[in-house]
């Protein structure tokens, strides 16, 4: 790199540096990098040129009202949609301070950019709500699409790699803390894989809502005015045509039940991923699960040793966040007096928040799960060392042989004592020599009953799913 070129990249990084300085919110300061991506779906940006699109289109398909537009007005028109840029931006925002109306600054615009021999046919008969309702629907399903989906996904393909990797390793299982019947390291990723993927195919199948109706969703103005169009036609082919379901009965607001069910979806979502990372970070604390230590990181300003489970504990507490905030939004969203009224519309402006805190909680968890391994001898000596484990076997095992209580004499030779393998060997000298010899053979290790194949099957499922 030449020295202009190196000057020219400090300069540039120590802009960016100031950016995340001024940053009142970390996702905008610290995170200002990771947050590229939504950027361009959530931003105001992003949300006016989604109202732009909203707008021109609704504009030409008036052809029925206003007659046909030649084909350079239509071009025209969608180019302004296609090529919208940050000067078109600038001029919106400028038009909105004198109006003091943001929707009315985008007619204003448009009507200057499109050209329209009638430019009366842009916001024909539309309420603000008409433009915005889709604009937002624009936005969600763009970053479902480009980043939602496949952030998940490749979440989902990290889970199947380890839990098929290490799908047959034995592993200590804790209940109320305690030791418990063992189980593999891959069968409880499996659990969290699993739990997520029937979340990931309603994500991807998920549709958003929209309408077009007028100021109390009732077509009125467009009905005195346009009395021969089929409006609730003509709405559904629009909206459909979107990309997006019509709303077939509204007040001024689309009720946002898509919308909902899309935070619903990553709400619960959110939640498997705190449980995820609850565990991880306990297998961690246990000693069961590793983290592979990165040259030059320092994890404590006074401990050398320390390698924290930073990723997981990072990624709970924007989980938990994000989770607060869509819980929130969509309470919020769903309800409105009467026909309509304006504190939801300052709420939705948050939806990036709440999916930025859910973005960066993925990115953590995909680097934290990148970054460990099972100390596989750590666990196979810790499972030795309770033999008692195999005590359900045990009188689970004489409950087919004998008609006596075998769990209450199970309880007395085990509950809070130390029992030694040879004190499981000697509950089983007066079994059947059938019984015997096949339970002799049992371990801690190697009594982790079908997980393999439990796992095997999620994870089968789960590259059958990501290769639909």
């Amino acid at each position: 790199m030449s020295t202009i070129a190196a000057d020219q990249a400090d300069q540039a990084d120590q802009a960016e540096f100031a950016r995340m300085g001024e940053g009142l919110s970390p996702l905008d300061g610290r995170y200002r990098a990771l947050m590229a991506p939504l950027r361009q779906h959530f931003s105001e940006f992003a949300l006016m040129r989604a109202r732009v699109a909203v707008e021109v289109h609704h504009a030409l398909a008036l052809d029925p009202v206003f007659g046909i537009l030649t084909d350079d007005e239509r071009q025209r028109a969608l180019d302004v949609v296609e090529n919208f840029t940050n000067d078109d931006y600038a001029n919106i925002k400028s038009l909105e301070t004198s109006l003091r109306h943001d929707v009315k600054a985008c007619e204003v615009f448009l009507r200057q950019r499109c050209g329209f021999d009638n430019p009366n046919r842009l916001h024909f008969g539309l309420t603000s709500e008409d433009v915005n309702n889709l604009a937002w629907s624009i936005c969600a399903r763009d970053y479902v699409d480009h980043t939602q989906v496949p952030q998940w996904r490749t979440i989902l393909i990290s889970l199947a790699n380890l839990a098929e990797r290490w799908s047959q390793t034995p592993m200590p299982a804790r209940t109320h803390g305690q030791h418990a019947t063992p189980t593999t390291t891959g069968k409880e990723l499996a659990v969290f894989l699993g739990r997520l993927l029937p979340l990931f195919a309603a994500l991807k199948a998920h549709r958003f809502a929209g309408k077009l109706n007028g100021a109390t969703g009732n077509y009125a103005a467009m009905v005195v005015a346009a009395p021969k169009v089929d409006w609730r036609a003509h709405e559904r082919q629009l909206v459909e045509s979107l990309g997006f379901v019509r709303n077939p009965v509204t007040t001024q607001i689309e009720d946002a039940g898509s919308m909902g069910r899309w935070f619903d979806l990553t709400r619960a979502a959110n939640n498997v991923l705190i449980d995820a990372c609850r565990d991880i970070w306990l297998y961690i604390s246990y000693g069961y699960i590793r983290q592979r230590p990165v040259a030059g990181e320092v994890g404590s300003s006074t401990m050398p040793h320390k390698v924290n489970p930073i990723r997981f504990e990072n990624a709970e507490g924007n989980l938990e966040l994000s989770r607060a905030l869509l819980v929130f939004i969509g309470d919020k969203l769903a309800q409105s007096r009467m026909q309509r009224d304006l504190s939801a519309s300052t709420v939705m402006r948050s939806v990036g928040v709440a999916f930025g805190h859910h973005h960066l909680a993925l990115h953590e968890i995909l680097n934290g799960l990148d970054m460990i391994d099972v100390d596989a001898p750590f666990c196979h000596a810790e499972l030795q060392a309770h033999p008692e484990l195999l005590s359900e076997a045990a009188q689970t095992v004489l409950r087919t042989l004998r008609g006596d209580d075998v769990y209450t004499l199970l309880k007395n030779a085990t509950r809070g004592k130390v029992f030694a393998l040879s004190d499981w060997h000697a509950l089983l000298a007066d079994l059947p020599s059938e019984v015997r010899s096949r339970l002799l053979d049992l371990t801690p290790a190697t009594y982790i009953g079908d997980s393999v194949r439990i796992c095997q099957e999620i994870v089968a499922s789960a590259r059958a799913e990501l290769a639909a």
